[in-house]
This record gives structure tokens, sequence and C-alpha cells, in this order.
């Protein structure tokens, strides 16, 4: 079997340190999913099932090689696992998994509790790795480590979509980057860590990556703004700016949509609704930015004109 690179950081650091050029065919086996496993989700892959192993936080927690799920069933362990999980590669020292777990009112029996916790996850995890991929959930001195390859965590493989994405912008090719960053936003299954209790590192993650997917989402549309799809645009944008009705950015790009498909009183109206909205519910007026456009769609000004379509 081909040496497997383990992953040293969390996600925490993926988004600047994972290379753009990892492997593509692992990064897309999530692209689209096929179906559940006793309860995990797994996706249609490059390679046969049981050959690879996919673990998940982007929606419910998935750990997995395509036959076999490694989820635990008892709410602590799952936790415990989470907590691993978004610290992929990363030393987890015991005390910080009792406080994540317990708070301050961790039972007597706490320390055998976690090894109970620990033992069972490595049980799981063993049915997946197999004797020629070596234990992937190790004890050190007062603390657990998850060893991960890089390609092995959904947050990962977003993480270097989006890198990638963003490298393409930059180099004008907003065609490559639209895709790239769909395929970033298609690793989501759902809400982070949906199925797991909170916990303090536990929720910051998922407010953080909630937060981060919204941003990606943001530059995907851009870029399809700019590569002349506004009409496409028009329904998505509406349910977004339904979903979050005081976020400007989500607003000003659907009144650049609806102001290109020649909808213009359409996107004055979103402004106003918004300006009321802001009004009403925190006292403040559109931002300065937001009312520009608001005078550049009135007076048709020409830089909101849809781009001009390559026909070569």
């Amino acid at each position: 079997m081909a040496h497997r690179r383990t992953a040293t950081m969390g996600f925490h650091n993926a988004i600047a340190a994972v290379r753009n050029n990892g492997p593509s065919d692992s990064r897309s086996a999530l692209s689209e999913h096929a179906g559940t496993i006793s309860g995990c989700r797994i996706a249609a892959g490059s390679m046969p099932l049981g050959e690879w192993m996919r673990f998940g936080v982007l929606g419910a927690l998935m750990a997995t090689d395509g036959v076999v799920c490694a989820v635990p069933s008892a709410p602590k362990s799952r936790q415990l696992l989470a907590l691993l999980m978004i610290d992929a590669g990363e030393f987890v020292p015991v005390d910080r998994c009792i406080a994540e777990l317990w708070s301050a009112d961790p039972p007597k029996t706490v320390m055998s509790t976690l090894q109970t916790y620990v033992f069972q996850i490595r049980r799981l995890l063993r049915a997946l790795s197999g004797a020629d991929r070596g234990e992937l959930l190790v004890t050190r001195k007062q603390g657990y480590q998850l060893l991960l390859a890089e390609d092995d965590l959904d947050a990962h493989l977003f993480a270097a979509a989006v890198l990638a994405a963003r490298a393409a912008v930059r180099a004008g090719d907003d065609l490559r980057g639209s895709a790239e960053f769909e395929r970033a936003l298609r690793l989501w299954r759902g809400p982070v860590l949906a199925d797991v209790a909170p916990s303090p590192s536990i929720t910051a993650f998922q407010v953080k990556l909630t937060e981060h997917r919204r941003g990606v989402l943001e530059q995907r549309i851009e870029a399809d703004l700019r590569l002349g799809r506004h009409a496409e645009l028009v329904g998505e944008l509406c349910a977004l700016a339904e979903a979050h009705p005081t976020h400007e950015n989500t607003h000003a790009q659907l009144m650049v949509a609806l102001h290109r498909c020649g909808r213009t009183a359409e996107s004055l109206r979103v402004y106003e609704r918004l300006s009321s909205l802001l009004g009403d519910q925190l006292g403040m007026l559109p931002s300065p930015r937001l009312q520009r456009l608001r005078e550049a769609v009135r007076t048709a000004d020409a830089v909101l004109a849809p781009p001009a379509l390559s026909t070569g």
C-alpha cells in the first residue's frame, strides 16, 4: 500500500497550510454522495469500498471506509471523537478532554470513564484502519492524538478546494474558481457536527466553519456574477436574502443580479426592504457601499452592466 501522509494540523491551521496540489481524486470523492451505511453518509468514490477512509465534520459526524461505520452511538464518545477530529494530528491533553466533555462537573470516575470512551473509539477505528494502516488513535503522555491523512477529513478537503478556487480567481480564471468553490461547498452534508452535543471547542468550531462556508458561498456567487450568470443566481440569492434578512452583501449581490436581468424596480425594492429592516431592528442605515450601489442601479450606471461574454 502506498504511504499515507499523516495530517499534522487541525482544521484551524489547514486553510493556510493545506497544499493546493493534494490528491484531486480524493478531494472530489466527496463531491457526490451515494447513500448511507449504518448511519454514516458515504461518498461515491474514486476507490473501491473498504479501500479508503473518510472522516466528516461538515454535517453529521462521519467515520467510514464505505463498508464499516465507526461513529460511536454513545453521546459522550461521539463528542470525544468529534473533538479529536477537529484537532486531527494534534495532541489533545486529557485535562482538555475532561473539560470539554464534563465542564466543571466531572464524575468521580472520570479517568476510567474517559479511558473507556477512548477504548470504544479505538476499537471502532481499528475496523476501518486494518493492521497494515496502524493505530489511528494513539495515546501520548497525558493525552491523545488522532492520526489522519490530509485527504481523510472533509474539512481539510474543503480548505484545499477553497485555496485552489482562490488561486484560480487571482489568476483571472473565474470559471475554474467557481467550479472549485462549488466543489468545496458540495462537501457539506448539513450543519457542522449536527448530531454531536455541544462543548466549548465544538461550538466555536461550528461557528467558525459556518461563517467560513458563508464567505466561500459569497465568493462563488461573485465569480458567477463576473461570468454573466446573473439569471441563474436570482433564485438562489432570493432564498439567501430571506434566510439572512440583514446581511448586506447577499442583498447587494441580489440587487446586481436583478438589475442585470432587467428587473431594476425589483432591485430597488430589495434595497428599500433591507433599509427598513436595518432601521427597525438595528437603528442603522445601509452602509455607504450599499447606498452607492442603490444609486448606481437607479441611474443605470454602466459599471453594473453584465460582463461581455467570450465567443471564442
